[in-house]
């Protein structure tokens, strides 16, 4: 038989003490490539704390057009 791996726990890296805000570059890494969504907890690895903190920071920058709505 198949012998099973673990996958190794993803740490939120906003409580690991990195810093993310509205205007950064870095908040397209938490978007999807070929429509634009807000990637979910189990891909981003954050809590759900910082999840909700994510999606916020998100849509400030939709809103004043850092990011696009739509790719």
């Amino acid at each position: 038989m198949a012998e099973f791996r673990r996958k190794k726990k993803k740490i939120c890296q906003l409580c690991a003490g990195k810093h993310l805000d509205y205007k950064d570059e870095n908040l397209k890494k938490y978007v999807s490539m070929d429509k634009g969504k807000i990637l979910p907890r189990r891909i981003t690895g954050a809590c759900a704390r910082h999840q909700r903190y994510i999606a916020g920071e998100i849509k400030k920058a939709r809103i004043i057009a850092l990011l696009p709505f739509v790719k």
